[in-house]
């Protein structure tokens, strides 16, 4: 039997599911938008309830796929979307939210993330976070792509310890935030949103994630999902457009990694032994 995906809860001590479902590179061609918004809705369906977009995913497209997705179902979602930098000033996250909103076909943003850090003062998109939410428009905001020092800074300024997310580039093959970001953010009880967690499908091909996989009868990117997912605080965002790999994504929950697992997947994808800048796709 199935088991239900676990939670991980934000600061606000609200629940949302480990497993989400992410939508970079869907929205960009007409002809695959109902199979994209299909395939979101399995999703749904399996328990997937975390929808994480952005204004910048196929110009917009992604979030009216995200839409169809929804209809009729927005009390299932938990939505996440996000602003580019370039739109991040005071003034224009506020219009940047409310073309989202009107994308989604939505009164309400649960997460809203600044995409990455650019050259607006942080403290002014802060200031916008807060008033879309004291006006309802979003529920939580927090961050994507902040490495150590961007989230030291941002909990030093007034209203910076409501971030109640970090959106990084996380995988067997990206682990760098372990040795600093990913302990720092625990510590802050702010949960990290892994994107790529399969690295995009480039890593499938590695022996080691091959052997695991043998191991458990499960796919390579089962494996790879399961190692990200197997962590406290992590919540992983793979993309899915096809029934079969929809399903794919939400069976790596039941897949329970060995010890003898790990050190297999520890000594090919070696964990951080120093400092390494940020990693970003």
């Amino acid at each position: 039997m199935t088991n239900p995906i676990p939670t991980t809860t934000l600061p606000s001590g609200e629940s949302v599911p480990v497993l989400g479902q992410g939508t970079w590179f869907m929205g960009e061609q007409a002809r695959h938008a109902a199979d994209e918004a299909a395939a979101l809705r399995l999703g749904l369906d399996l328990g997937m309830t975390l929808i994480d977009t952005a204004e910048m995913y196929g110009n917009g497209g992604a979030e009216e796929v995200v839409a169809d997705a929804i209809a009729g179902r927005r009390r299932e979602a938990f939505l996440v979307s996000k602003v580019l930098p370039q739109n991040a000033s005071r003034k224009g996250t506020i219009a940047a939210c409310e073309r989202s909103l009107k994308r989604l076909g939505t009164d309400v943003i649960d997460l809203y993330l600044l995409h990455w850090r650019g050259s607006v003062p942080l403290r002014e998109t802060v200031d916008a976070f807060e008033t879309l939410k004291q006006d309802g428009k979003i529920r939580h905001w927090g961050v994507s792509n902040f490495d150590i020092a961007d989230m030291v800074e941002l909990f030093a300024m007034p209203g910076g310890r409501n971030c109640a997310a970090n959106q990084v580039l996380y995988n067997l093959t990206r682990r760098g935030i372990e040795f600093d970001l990913l302990p720092w953010c625990r510590e802050q009880a702010t949960p990290i949103m892994a994107y790529s967690p399969i690295e995009q499908g480039r890593m499938l091909d590695h022996a080691a994630l091959k052997a695991v996989a043998g191991r458990h009868g499960a796919t390579p990117a089962q494996v790879a999902l399961a190692w990200v997912l197997r962590q406290n605080r992590i919540i992983a965002i793979p993309k899915a457009v096809t029934p079969r790999h929809v399903r794919e994504n939400r069976a790596a929950v039941d897949l329970r990694l060995t010890d003898d697992d790990l050190s297999t997947l520890d000594k090919a994808f070696p964990p951080p032994s120093r400092k390494r800048t940020l990693e970003m796709l």
